[in-house]
C-alpha cells in the first residue's frame, strides 16, 4: 500500500505532485487533456490539471410506486402528481435501508467499478440530510469499508443543510485537491437521502437514493474554477426540528419562492463572474452559452418552469435595442421586476413557451431520474447530471459546458459549471467509458419491483412507528434488495447498527449489478508513492 499508509510520509510540493500525476495518468497511454479556450489549471500555478469528477455510482432502491395509482388511492383528481408535479414513479426503502446502508451500498460500488484501492482515498466526505444519529457521521459508518486497507487517514466529515450537502462536499473535496493539504490520492463524494413526508400532498415528492463520486485531477468532466455564484440567508421554508421524525415541517410556497429567488441570485453571480474571464470576443453569458443546465430537482415541474425563469432572466439583461429581434411578442413583460414574478402565471407561461426548445436539449434529459425515482435529496443534482450523460453520446458531450443549480432550503444553494473533456477519441477514452457505464439507467429503472400504494403507505408507517426504535430487527425482505446491497440487519439496545450485504446472485458479477458504473482504467489503482515519485523526478 506504499506510503500513504504510514503518517509520516511526505507531502508533495504542487509541481513534484502535477509531475507524479502525469506519469500516473499517462498509465494506459492516455494523453493529456487540453480544454478549448479553457485556461489549464496547472498553468503558471502548480494547480493539478483539470480536477474534476472522474467515475459516477448511482444507486436508488429496488421498490416503486406508481404516481398516477397513488393519485387513485390519494383520491386526488387525476394529473395532479403526473402532470402538475411532472412525476411518473417513485422509489421508497423498506426498515431495510436507512442513510448508512444506501451510502455504503454507493461507495462500494463505486470502489469495486474504478478498481481504486480504499488506501489510495485521502478524503471521503458524505452530504446528507438524513440523520439518524445527533453524533455519530455516515463518513465514519462507511470507514468499515477501509479497514483491510489499513487505511485510517481519510479527512472529510459530513456536511448538513437540507438538498445542499452533497455539492458542499465536493466543493470541499476539489478545493482539497487543489491545496497545499493535497498529498496526492483521490476524494470521494458520496450523497445521499431518504426523503419520505407524512400523508398529504407532499408525499409524492419523496423519493430516495445515493450517488459517489471519484473526484481527481484529469477528470472527464472538469470543474470551473472560479466559476461559482452562491446565495445563503436565513429563512424557514422546510426545516426538521423534530428529532423524533423522519417528516419535515413545509411551507411549500415560501420553499418555491426561496428556490426561484435563490436561482436568480446565483444566475446573476455566475453571469458576472463569467463575464468577467471571457475573452472580450465571445458573447456575455446566457443560456446560449451553455450546453446544458441541470438543476436540483424538488419535482420536475419545478425544473422546468426553473428554466424558463433563467431565460426571463436573460431577458431583463438584453439591451432594449435588441429586444424586439431576440424575444418577438413578448416585450410587454420589459417593465417586470424579477422580485415581483416568482409566482406571476402571465410571465411563467410566455417564458415556458420561449424556452420550451431549450428546455427539450438542455434541460429535459436530466429529469430521467427525477421523474422515475423522485426527490433524492443531497444525490438529486447528480442524479440529474447522471441522466443527462446517459442520454447523449460521447460525441455530442465532448467540449460542452453544463451548468448545475444546487439548491438547500434553510438557505444556501450555488450555480457552478462543468467543461466536459473533448478527450473523446475511442471506447477507452475516459469520457466514453463514462457515457457507457452510464447508458443502462432506463434498463436499470426498469429491472425495479412496482408495490401497490396500499404497501407502499403501509410501509410508510412501518418506518413512522419504528423510526430509533431499540432493539429492533427489521422486518422488510431482504430478497426485494438488489444484489449487492447493504441493508440494516439489527439495532441493539444500545441503538448500535449493523449491517449486512446481499449477495451477488452469481460470484464475480459486481461489475453488472443493477446500478451503473465504470471501471476506469485510465485511473491508477495506486498512484505512485512519494518516494517513488521523487526518483522520476
Amino acid at each position: 500500500m506504499g506510503a500513504f499508509r504510514s503518517p509520516s510520509h511526505h507531502v508533495l510540493s504542487r509541481a513534484q505532485r502535477e509531475s507524479q500525476l502525469q506519469r500516473a495518468a499517462a498509465i494506459g497511454g492516455r494523453s493529456e487533456v487540453v480544454m478549448p479556450s479553457y485556461k489549464s489549471q496547472s498553468e503558471g500555478s502548480g494547480w493539478p490539471q483539470d480536477v474534476g469528477i472522474l467515475a459516477i455510482e448511482v444507486y436508488f432502491p429496488s421498490q416503486y410506486v406508481d404516481q398516477a395509482e397513488l393519485e387513485i388511492f390519494d383520491g386526488v383528481s387525476q394529473g395532479k402528481y403526473t402532470v402538475g408535479l411532472g412525476q411518473s414513479k417513485m422509489g421508497f426503502c423498506s426498515d431495510r435501508e436507512d442513510i448508512n446502508s444506501l451510502c455504503l451500498t454507493a461507495l462500494a460500488r463505486l470502489m469495486e467499478r474504478t478498481r481504486v484501492g480504499y488506501e489510495n482515498i485521502g478524503r471521503l466526505e458524505v452530504g446528507t440530510e438524513t440523520i439518524i444519529d445527533k453524533s455519530k457521521s455516515v463518513k465514519s459508518v462507511l470507514m468499515q469499508l477501509f479497514e483491510d486497507s489499513g487505511n485510517t487517514d481519510v479527512e472529510g466529515i459530513d456536511t448538513t443543510n437540507a438538498c445542499y450537502g452533497g455539492t458542499a462536499a465536493l466543493i470541499n473535496a476539489v478545493n482539497w485537491i487543489e491545496s497545499s493539504s493535497w498529498d496526492g490520492r483521490y476524494a470521494v463524494v458520496v450523497a445521499g437521502d431518504i426523503a419520505v413526508y407524512a400523508r398529504g400532498p407532499a408525499r409524492p415528492t419523496g423519493g430516495a437514493g445515493a450517488v459517489a463520486m471519484l473526484i481527481g485531477p484529469h477528470a472527464p468532466l472538469i470543474l470551473e474554477r472560479g466559476l461559482r455564484g452562491s446565495h445563503m440567508c436565513h429563512v424557514y421554508d422546510f426545516y426538521k426540528p423534530d428529532l423524533t421524525s423522519e417528516y419535515p415541517t413545509v411551507d411549500g410556497k415560501l420553499s418555491i419562492q426561496c428556490y426561484l429567488s435563490a436561482l436568480d441570485s446565483c444566475y446573476a453571480t455566475y453571469s458576472r463572474k463569467a463575464n468577467a474571464t471571457k475573452d472580450a470576443s465571445l458573447p456575455t453569458m446566457s443560456l446560449d452559452q451553455l450546453d446544458a443546465v441541470i438543476f436540483h430537482s424538488p419535482f420536475c415541474k419545478l425544473v422546468q418552469k426553473s428554466l424558463a425563469r433563467l431565460s426571463f432572466n436573460d431577458f431583463l439583461a438584453t439591451p432594449t435595442d435588441q429586444v424586439t429581434n431576440r424575444y418577438p411578442g413578448l416585450e410587454v413583460f420589459r417593465e417586470k421586476k424579477l422580485e415581483d414574478t416568482y409566482f406571476d402565471r402571465d410571465v411563467e407561461k410566455a417564458f415556458m413557451s420561449q424556452s420550451e426548445a431549450a428546455f427539450r436539449v438542455k434541460t429535459k434529459p436530466s429529469l430521467l431520474l427525477a421523474s422515475q425515482v423522485g426527490n433524492m435529496y443531497t444525490p438529486s443534482v447528480f442524479g440529474g447530471l447522471a441522466s443527462y450523460i446517459s442520454c447523449n453520446t460521447t460525441e455530442s458531450l465532448a467540449g460542452q459546458r453544463v451548468a448545475l443549480f444546487s439548491y438547500g432550503s434553510g438557505l444556501a444553494a450555488t450555480m457552478f459549471s462543468l467543461r466536459v473533456t473533448q478527450d473523446s477519441q475511442g471506447p477507452d477514452s475516459t469520457l466514453a467509458r463514462l457515457v457507457n457505464s452510464l447508458v443502462d439507467l432506463p434498463t436499470l429503472l426498469e429491472t425495479r419491483t412496482k408495490v401497490d400504494p396500499q404497501v407502499f403507505a403501509q410501509t410508510m408507517q412501518l418506518r413512522e412507528e419504528t423510526h430509533h426504535k431499540a432493539p429492533y430487527t427489521p422486518k422488510g425482505s431482504v430478497e426485494l434488495l438488489f444484489p449487492g446491497t447493504w441493508y440494516l440487519n439489527h439495532v441493539d439496545e444500545m441503538h448500535r447498527r449493523s449491517y449486512i450485504r446481499h449477495p451477488y446472485t452469481t460470484p464475480g458479477t459486481a461489475a453488472t449489478s443493477t446500478t451503473s458504473a465504470t471501471i476506469v482504467k485510465d485511473i491508477p489503482s495506486q498512484l505512485p508513492s512519494d518516494r517513488q515519485a521523487r526518483e522520476q523526478l
